[in-house]
């Protein structure tokens, strides 16, 4: 066993740790100015861990927080939805339960449409389903009658790749995959109970929006977009890492372009009637719900009803 030594400063002074932070971090001249220093290496040794190398740190942090506020029912949505481990995602553990942030929004999204419309028995088109998981909850969790997946072509062979793995063969083969240059001729035909935009309008070229708002006035029932309610140009977020160029395409695509403070609930408040008004696919949609979005605090939801039609 090694032998303790105890530090020259005496029965009451630093570990070598601190001697170490000390002399390293919080040094006389921190005491000078206090321009900056809770978010520089001083109080990242005495209150927070520096975000930029501990990313997946807080990202564990907030997956922990919010996993340990799920109810009952979303607990048991969780559960219910297999295979989620597939792809090795950032996941904790609450209440015994894996949690990872992409299924944690997901159990969240299917509560609020739960809360709103029958969803057993539904016919479903989501436009831009990421990998799949809102899919995967819903067919774990509903007896859906379909479900159609319009996606880029790419996009479109990792969520068919995924959700054959992740699905039972009968939840799979409820699953239709059209590609975007096919919508007309195979979506068209078709009636859907429910249409579902998560996170990815906000990224399209606004033609292409309101050509999907008008494909989802003339084949489905009902409306839910979950999205962005602004853009925003804070560079301590991520650096602008991906470049200008990047930045500069974020910031001309989708309908809703208002640069905002996303971490400023009242600026997001705010945005939300902008943002009902811009999703609603027509004169005859209304709004039937909405609410902040779970995680992310720029990300607004909300549902729209179609009325019927005059004859």
């Amino acid at each position: 066993m090694t032998e303790q030594v105890r530090p020259p400063a005496g029965r009451y002074g630093p570990s070598a740790q601190w001697q170490h932070i000390t002399e390293a971090h919080i040094t006389e001249e921190a005491a000078v100015d206090l321009t900056g220093f809770k978010s520089n290496a001083v109080n990242f040794k005495l209150a927070l861990w520096n975000p930029q190398p501990n990313g997946v740190r807080y990202l564990k942090a907030l997956t922990f927080a919010l996993g340990m506020r799920l109810t009952p029912a979303n607990r048991e949505r969780l559960r219910r939805t297999r295979h989620r481990e597939v792809g090795r995602p950032y996941a904790v553990r609450c209440n015994g339960e894996p949690v990872c942030l992409d299924y944690l929004q997901a159990v969240h999204e299917v509560e609020f449409l739960a809360a709103q419309l029958p969803l057993d028995g539904a016919q479903v088109m989501e436009i831009g389903a990421g990998y799949g998981r809102t899919c995967h909850t819903l067919l774990s969790n509903h007896e859906v009658a379909g479900y159609t997946i319009v996606d880029l072509p790419n996009t479109l062979a990792l969520s068919r790749r995924y959700l054959e793995t992740v699905l039972t063969p009968e939840q799979f083969a409820k699953i239709r995959f059209v590609g975007v240059t096919e919508v007309d001729e195979r979506v068209r035909g078709t009636r859907f109970d429910l249409c579902l935009n998560i996170d990815s309008f906000a990224e399209m070229d606004p033609g292409t929006v309101h050509d999907y708002l008008e494909l989802i006035d003339a084949t489905c029932d009902h409306f839910y977009v979950n999205n962005p309610v602004g853009k925003y140009l804070d560079e301590t977020l991520d650096g602008h890492s991906q470049g200008a160029e990047v930045v500069r395409l974020a910031l001309n695509s989708g309908l809703l372009r208002d640069v905002i403070d996303i971490h400023d609930s009242e600026a997001v408040r705010e945005q939300a009637p902008a943002f009902v008004s811009a999703y609603r696919p027509a004169e005859r949609w209304r709004c039937v719900a909405q609410d902040r979005a779970v995680s992310w605090s720029y990300y607004w939801q909300a549902l729209y009803r179609a009325d019927p039609e005059p004859r």
